[in-house]
């Protein structure tokens, strides 16, 4: 990988056994971006953050988002891709976006709801389960269809984190390969 690649956790950061956690660990060029509030996420203030952290970045771009971290991807998209900086992002690797728009999702996560379906300025890969706890599959694929991105299910996952087994998740770090491939 050539490209900085930005780890973009969802609510409550990615733990030990996450595989964005053993990417961050094992990518030469892949880092985490630090949200200033995990348990109480605000959209204005994580969007801020990753546009600030895209501005930082030397070079081309790709995201690694999990969960929220794809919500933000897409807000992210949607209030900034017209910002000089934008175009250092090349591609998004969106693994189990939550929905954010169910009456049940966390009330102390703000901001984040309706979700954004506007198309992405870049290439991207949407990865769901199909027993997410979080997003219904048919959800995610309309998701992947708005933002113009592909979509692969992976089978029975879970929320696609930690508890799923993983571990460093060699086939999602082949989409990731193939979409740096489509940025050259």
């Amino acid at each position: 990988m050539t490209q900085t690649v930005l780890i973009l956790p969802g609510l409550f950061n990615s733990g030990d056994g996450h595989w964005q956690t053993l990417w961050e660990k094992t990518l030469p060029n892949a880092r985490r971006v630090q949200q200033t509030e995990w348990s109480k996420p605000d959209r204005l203030d994580w969007v801020a953050t990753l546009d600030a952290a895209i501005a930082a970045s030397e070079g081309p771009v790709l995201l690694a988002a999990h969960s929220l971290g794809c919500a933000l991807t897409a807000w992210w998209a949607s209030d900034r891709a017209h910002a000089p900086h934008a175009a250092k992002v090349r591609g998004a690797l969106l693994v189990a976006p939550p929905d954010v728009e169910r009456e049940d999702f966390p009330a102390f996560v703000t901001g984040f709801a309706p979700m954004p379906r506007t198309s992405l300025p870049f290439p991207a890969k949407v990865i769901a389960s199909s027993n997410d706890p979080w997003c219904a599959l048919p959800r995610a694929r309309d998701w992947a269809e708005a933002w113009g991105a592909g979509f692969h299910e992976i089978g029975a996952r879970g929320h696609i984190n930690g508890d799923s087994g993983l571990g460093d998740w060699p086939q999602g770090r082949e989409w990731l390969e193939k979409l740096e491939e489509l940025a050259h």
